[in-house]
């Protein structure tokens, strides 16, 4: 499953559209300017569906995952000197990146592929493409890459 995540222009609490493979929003995100730093996933039909929220006063950027308001798990910054590397407290998956922080992978325990984020360069916003593996893992996935967005927007 491909899914396209693009920043909207000129939204200074981040705002998101996440296209599937035939060009429909598959989901809307909106940003809030808020302490904690907190982020909203809707359905197209404008249900919102999960949460993150970061974690204020940790060492390392730190984010909660929530899904229909329960929390199912996080998304920490390991410290690394040469690349870019987020541990997932949920699934036991973790995420590895270049290092300049522009592609990434989403393995498993077992090291097994679930998704892989590439950065398209040369846009006025930031744009993903991801290639997720299992459709069914898709919402866990977008709510991974938010994060690691964040973090990066917030360096």
């Amino acid at each position: 499953m491909i899914l396209t995540f693009k920043q909207k222009f000129m939204s200074l609490a981040g705002k998101y559209e996440v296209y599937d493979e035939a060009g429909q929003v598959a989901y809307r995100i909106q940003g809030r300017i808020s302490i904690p730093k907190k982020y909203e996933i809707y359905n197209p039909q404008g249900e919102m569906i999960a949460q993150l929220k970061s974690k204020v006063f940790d060492i390392l950027p730190q984010f909660r995952l929530f899904i229909d308001g329960q929390e199912v798990g996080r998304v920490k910054k390991k410290f690394t000197f040469f690349t870019q590397k987020f541990k997932v407290d949920c699934n036991g998956w973790d995420i590895d990146g270049n290092i300049l922080g522009w592609n990434y992978s989403i393995v498993d325990a077992n090291n097994n592929l679930v998704a892989s984020m590439e950065k398209k360069l040369w846009n006025l916003t930031d744009q993903y493409v991801l290639d997720i593996v299992d459709p069914k893992d898709a919402l866990m996935v977008l709510m991974i890459v938010l994060a690691v967005d964040a973090e990066k927007e917030g360096r």
